[in-house]
């Protein structure tokens, strides 16, 4: 699938929370104090069709027993789940919204569609080119045709091939498992042994979570054509049999994550 094709319900927030018109501003006040990632709430009516948005800028001065209804924002900008990630980016930069409700023809709230998720969809997404450069260098370095597939894999059983994961992007991942926005793994099935290829993070916030089967692209080797799997005789190498042998390093950020210094 091309960048072009990507689809905003591929990479939305579903099970978003919500309000309805008629709830008191001192409640709204109060779940907003808990931390909604958005800093405000879609209303919506008893049939979850989209009537406004209520953020935290609409409740200054406003006292706590108005209703939700009397100070919700009502000429909202909107996507569809089928418009694409590319150009939901574009109506989010021009109108300078940081999100943007994804309804349907009933105007149904389906989800929110992030600045976020826009980058996302372009730097954690498993590109088909990513699976294909995969399967391309095992084929070259082994001399055998590989078969790819897409389906679940049990998480307990998978042998890593990396040693390390951050702590701060763990986090991420889960939040990704937690809202069904983590994207599939890719793996090598090894004759009754799968090592785990790319997704470490994930597999490891899936492994935290109890999560016990995720989606996979899965390329298959057989052992009787390959003796022994460059990947697998490194994880040997490595003491890597379990995602429990992965050190979580709490201590240093990714490295592409810079942060100021306090001033003297």
């Amino acid at each position: 699938m091309e960048l072009d094709d990507v689809r905003v319900d591929a990479y939305m927030t579903t099970g978003v929370e919500t309000v309805h018109p008629e709830t008191w501003v001192t409640d709204v006040v109060d779940r907003l104090k808990s931390g909604p990632q958005y800093g405000g709430l879609p209303v919506v009516d008893e049939g979850e069709h989209l009537l406004g948005f209520v953020g935290a800028i609409d409740l200054l001065e406003v006292h706590g027993s108005e209703r939700v209804e009397s100070v919700m924002s009502r000429d909202l900008v909107v996507v569809r789940p089928e418009m694409t990630v590319k150009n939901a980016a574009r109506v989010i930069f021009r109108t300078g919204h940081q999100f943007l409700p994804v309804v349907d023809d009933e105007r149904t709230l389906l989800g929110l569609f992030s600045n976020g998720d826009a980058v996302r969809s372009q730097i954690e997404r498993t590109t088909p080119s990513k699976v294909q450069s995969t399967r391309e260098m095992l084929e070259r370095t082994h001399g055998i045709s590989i078969s790819v597939s897409e389906r679940e894999i049990d998480v307990p059983s998978l042998i890593p091939t990396q040693r390390e994961v951050y702590g701060d992007e763990l986090e991420g991942r889960k939040y990704e498992l937690q809202n069904g926005l983590a994207e599939p793994l890719i793996v090598i099935s090894y004759g009754a042994e799968t090592l785990l290829v790319d997704g470490h993070h994930r597999a490891l916030a899936a492994r935290q979570l109890g999560i016990d089967r995720m989606l996979a692209h899965v390329l298959t080797v057989s052992p009787d054509e390959v003796g022994e799997l460059g990947l697998r005789k490194m994880a040997r190498l490595g003491g890597l049999e379990s995602l429990a042998d992965v050190d979580i390093n709490d201590y240093l950020q990714h490295p592409l994550i810079e942060k100021t210094e306090p001033m003297q």
